[in-house]
């Protein structure tokens, strides 16, 4: 029998835009908080397409010149937009995603959700779909010492709290954007799959180093099961 440290027992799934269908949110909720500061959203949105999947608060250092006070400010401002957009139910699974991890969970498999949110964005989201439960640890830029991605913190975390696998080649990560393949990359991670449902193409995906593509995150089952034959 083969050890079950041995097989792709750890995986690390993104939030928005792979499990749970963005639709829009992040955009409308980046320029709520632009204009709550007097910026003008047009000249941020193209930064904030590319680097989706990165936390947010690095998004926000980036596009005010590194002025923490400010970039704290846009980050809560856009954190209260988000989460008004999520109360109002304007936030719906990856068709297919809930499903999904239960069979992986039932397979053996540990599966753990992140996200670019803050923590209080991330519980509002898993509170309005009913998630808190459906994976094993749910894990923050700020469970991980503060850096997102593209840093591969959150999926070492991952891999040091679980505990699911002996060696880091064992851990499945997917995401929609070029920053969740890139953090899966530089981690280690055997199997980086991108997902088209979310911010990013093919191509973007590729070229960051994807070992696969999927359609969404509902073919990730398969995917590990060809890489374990």
């Amino acid at each position: 029998m083969t050890d079950r440290t041995q097989k792709p027992n750890l995986v690390v799934l993104d939030m928005a835009g792979t499990t749970v269908a963005d639709d829009g949110l992040v955009e409308r909720a980046f320029t709520a908080a632009a204009e709550r500061l007097g910026e003008d959203p047009a000249t941020m949105i193209d930064h904030v397409r590319a680097t989706m999947g990165e936390s947010k608060i690095s998004v926000f250092r980036h596009l005010l010149g590194g002025d923490e006070d400010r970039a704290r400010q846009a980050n809560l401002a856009f954190e209260e937009a988000y989460g008004a957009l999520v109360s109002e139910g304007l936030i719906a699974p990856v068709p297919g995603a809930a499903e999904t991890i239960g069979a992986l969970r039932e397979q053996g498999r540990t599966v753990v959700l992140t996200t670019g949110f803050a923590r209080v964005t991330q519980d509002a989201i898993l509170d309005a779909l009913g998630w808190r439960d459906l994976a094993d640890l749910t894990l923050c830029p700020a469970d991980a010492g503060g850096r997102g991605r593209p840093y591969p913190d959150m999926v070492l975390t991952a891999f040091l709290r679980t505990g699911a696998v002996a060696d880091v080649r064992q851990a499945v990560v997917a995401g929609d954007t070029s920053y969740d393949v890139l953090s899966g990359v530089r981690a280690g991670a055997g199997i980086v799959a991108g997902v088209l449902t979310g911010a990013h193409d093919r191509a973007a995906l590729t070229a960051h180093g994807a070992t696969h593509v999927l359609g969404s995150v509902a073919e990730l089952p398969g995917a590990i099961r060809e890489y374990e034959s």
